[in-house]
């Protein structure tokens, strides 16, 4: 009856011991993503990969193809889809979001919850776009894009680290 008492005494003391380790690396985890999104946002080279597209008018799209908004110091390479209503469109129906364009006016700032924002113009062929893009510590990003000719629409996603994804 003693052994059966000191083992489950070790078992308990093991439980808890190992769940406070457990939170401590999660804690460290999350505290090292934090750190890598800023790093890369900071640097001005990064990739968004986008799962979710929502049209102004529209419910919200599952992507299921590859698409990503890439920032690469003073270009953006949109690979982007759209949906929505477009007020003038190039004969054959235009390539949506593709392009890859000069940024202009590029501005950065962080909220107090360490949330990155960042604004930028593209003029394409197509169309002008003023993008609105948010990225959060986590990693989890959100782009807003206001084109001039077409109604706007936001993305979902998350951005690629490059370390430990």
């Amino acid at each position: 009856m003693k052994n059966i008492r000191l083992f489950f005494l070790w078992g308990i003391v093991l439980f808890v011991g190992g769940q406070s380790l457990f939170a401590q690396t999660k804690k460290e985890k999350r505290a090292q993503k934090e750190l890598q999104v800023k790093e890369v946002v900071n640097n001005g080279q990064f990739t968004i990969d986008v799962n979710r597209a929502i049209p102004m008018n529209g419910r919200s799209i599952n992507l299921t193809s590859s698409y990503s908004l890439e920032l690469r110091g003073d270009s953006v390479f949109s690979y982007l889809p759209y949906f929505g209503q477009a007020y003038s469109v190039p004969y054959g129906g235009g390539n949506g979001l593709r392009f890859k364009e000069p940024v202009k006016e590029y501005d950065l700032s962080y909220t107090k919850k360490g949330v990155a924002r960042i604004k930028f113009h593209v003029r394409a062929n197509e169309d002008n776009y003023t993008f609105n893009v948010q990225i959060f510590p986590n990693g989890s990003a959100t782009i807003g894009i206001v084109p001039v000719n077409k109604q706007s629409i936001t993305f979902y996603g998350e951005i690629a680290t490059g370390k430990g994804e």
